[in-house]
């Protein structure tokens, strides 16, 4: 590729409301239609709760601007553009693949922010991607990467933050703390068809655990953030989970949002708040592991990710 045209990395997420007043619109994209009062109102008082905005897109923007300076340390200037984009906020994911098709990219890399793969959720992704390759008439590549949740640096990540999170237990209950490994929760309805979503999330889990120095009676994995459907829903719920763990005389947990990779609202709210309130209300110690972020570990994990998508067969 000319230098010119530097290769367009882009970062896509499911994204989230700034603030209170962008809500309404939000959750309209989100769900087809607009939401009922109840629900919005519901939503309104956890973004409340955990302080009115969510930091995702700041976040993400500075893990964009962190990942073209690696990039840019590994390759040289030009080779690489990062950019980010969202389904459900701007900048929407259409639209940026839209403008980096017009500007004359030969080829384009997208990486989902979540380290497991779903059919179910990859369809989100892809409806957009498709749409503005529609639109522009061109039939540049676009590559979407992989799940990585097994790349090596993301795996000592993990196991690190998970580290510092028992560290900050106290002496007497760290050596006999259990590590809780949560994700969203699906429809149970996707899993009957067959996606690899749940067992990445257990194999994931396992890898981490091992390079943490955590046997397998130190752990378990728990869903989270099911959705307001008709659906069942993949479990048990992380909630029932510290209840669980609390009845087997569990006295300190440490929960690492493994299906997650910034703070926002599920971190923020359904973890610090809501799974919080049920450990303290059982006298269960719990702490949970900060997030990878825009770490520089975490940075350098997704520059092997695009690393390893230039090296594919057929590159």
């Amino acid at each position: 590729m000319s230098a010119a045209v530097p290769r367009p990395v882009l970062l896509m997420a499911h994204g989230a409301a700034e603030s209170v007043d962008e809500l309404p619109a939000y959750y309209t994209h989100v769900r087809g239609s607009p939401p009922p009062p109840a629900l919005l109102e519901e939503l309104t008082e956890r973004y409340r709760a955990i302080g009115g905005r969510s930091p995702l897109r700041s976040i993400t923007a500075s893990l964009a601007g962190g990942l073209e300076r690696e990039l840019e340390a590994r390759h040289g200037p030009g080779r690489f553009s990062v950019q980010f984009a969202f389904r459900h906020t701007a900048p929407y994911i259409e639209e940026v693949v839209g403008s980096i098709l017009n500007n004359g990219a030969r080829a384009v890399l997208a990486i989902v922010l979540a380290p497991h793969r779903s059919g179910f959720v990859d369809q989100g992704y892809r409806r957009p991607i498709e749409a503005a390759l529609r639109s522009s008439g061109r039939s540049t590549p676009v590559q979407i990467s992989p799940e990585w949740y097994l790349e090596p640096a993301f795996v000592a990540l993990e196991a690190d933050l998970i580290r510092e999170a028992v560290a900050r237990l106290p002496p007497d209950l760290a050596p006999s703390c259990r590590v809780v490994f949560s994700a969203h929760s699906l429809p149970e309805r996707i899993v009957a068809k067959g996606d690899p979503y749940p067992d990445q999330l257990r194999e994931g889990a396992r890898i981490i655990a091992e390079r943490a120095g955590l046997t397998a009676d130190r752990y378990t994995v728990a869903w989270q953030s099911a959705g307001r459907t008709g659906d069942r829903w993949l479990g048990p719920d992380l909630r029932e989970v510290l209840r669980q763990e609390h009845a087997r005389g569990t006295r300190a947990v440490v929960v690492c949002p493994h299906g997650f990779v910034c703070d926002h609202l599920e971190v923020l709210f359904d973890i610090d708040i809501e799974a919080r309130e049920v450990a303290d209300s059982l006298g269960l110690r719990m702490e949970r592991t900060g997030m990878p972020n825009d770490r520089l570990p975490f940075v350098r994990a997704l520059a092997d990710v695009v690393d390893r998508m230039e090296r594919a067969p057929g590159r």
